[in-house]
């Protein structure tokens, strides 16, 4: 992997890192918050409870106020009833006393009223009280430990910055231009390719930017301008040999219009795979590099179906593989096989020999003997 690859892959960890620490430095004071909000709450229904005590403790003192005031006019009622001289104003002065019992008797009852209520309310009062008591114990261990992460945090995103720093200081001016300018709008300036496809935005690759960027060149992709690396510690395994030869080839149809072949010596190019197709009475020949992958020369169109028209290239040598793609698929391909179709081929082709190889019998006790 290149150097400014390896150093860009550090800044956008940094990068990555540096966001989130800045995030969660953040968003802890806005968790005391909540806490304290819900101590908030927690306080007003403390208050709520107190006033309520405090209101009846002050209709308490208004009723027996208002009784002593009755009791007041009783007594005076009954001293003016021994000073009347009419029976009209005795039953008016008795009136006025039973009017004035009648109202001692109605504040009494809602004294008693209040008197049922003042215990729940204390009980109220006291379970707001511990309730306050143990959220305050709360939200001081949460501010404790929000300060504490903070902290940490703060530590950390120091280091992250620093770290950032050493690993832009070695990296290309354009380059880490190019990677700021798409983080800025992209999130993130760097994405890994796997599987032919650029892992930021998901869009498959043309098979020459794959191959090249598989070979180590610096390389953007079309689609989301991130800039591209290939990591082969994360390329998944071929099939390993042993594994492929217990495996049932399908057989190629003989007689098939399009067809694929591996020819160990051709010419001066060596190893290559072949591909011929057949249409309107023309057949046409596509030469590539069994290694690399890339077309060799043009492609060839002749007269007849491939048997005719390519007879030298269909030698005892050559071996039949499988494999049909269209060829408006193969015309997209430009100059250079996909990754995922030169495996492919390689892999029919480990089948196909493992088929054809010579296997040796166990000798018999005849054959033993007669040896």
């Amino acid at each position: 992997m290149l150097p400014d690859i390896e150093n860009l892959i550090a800044v956008q960890q940094a990068d990555r890192e540096i966001a989130r620490l800045k995030a969660e430095i953040a968003e802890l004071p806005k968790r005391v918050a909540k806490i304290e909000e819900k101590l908030a709450g927690t306080r007003a229904n403390l208050e709520q409870a107190r006033a309520a005590i405090k209101a009846d403790e002050a209709a308490r003192r208004k009723f027996e106020t208002a009784i002593q005031d009755l009791q007041g006019k009783i007594s005076k009622y009954r001293d003016q009833s021994l000073e009347v001289k009419t029976n009209d104003q005795y039953k008016a002065l008795m009136h006025e006393v039973q009017f004035a019992e009648q109202n001692i008797r109605g504040n009494e009852d809602k004294i008693l009223e209040l008197m049922e209520h003042s215990e729940s309310r204390e009980k109220d009062v006291k379970a707001a009280e511990l309730e306050l008591k143990e959220e305050t114990a709360e939200i001081e261990r949460e501010k404790a430990a929000a300060r504490e992460r903070t902290a940490e945090d703060e530590k950390q995103l120091t280091e992250w910055n620093a770290k950032r720093e050493a690993a832009r200081s070695a990296v290309n001016a354009d380059l880490l231009r190019q990677y700021e300018r798409v983080a800025k709008y992209r999130g993130s300036g760097l994405a890994e390719v796997l599987d032919q496809k650029c892992m930021g935005c998901q869009v498959m690759l043309r098979p020459q930017t794959y191959n090249e960027i598989r070979a180590g060149t610096l390389l953007a992709c079309d689609s989301c301008q991130r800039i591209l690396y290939f990591d082969p510690s994360h390329e998944k395994p071929a099939a390993a040999p042993a594994v492929a030869a217990h495996r049932k080839r399908p057989r190629p149809k003989f007689e098939a219009g399009h067809a694929w072949y591996f020819h160990p010596q051709h010419g001066e190019d060596g190893e290559v795979f072949l591909n011929f197709m057949n249409s309107d009475g023309r057949s046409s020949r596509r030469v590539y590099d069994a290694a690399s992958g890339r077309r060799i020369g043009d492609i060839r169109v002749r007269e007849g179906e491939y048997r005719l028209g390519f007879p030298e290239d269909l030698t005892d040598l050559v071996i039949r593989l499988n494999g049909k793609w269209p060829e408006t698929e193969i015309d997209a391909w430009d100059d250079e096989l996909p990754t995922v179709v030169l495996d492919y081929l390689h892999r029919d082709l480990a089948l196909a020999r493992s088929e054809s190889a010579p296997r040796s019998r166990p000798q018999t006790a005849d054959s033993q003997a007669a040896s």
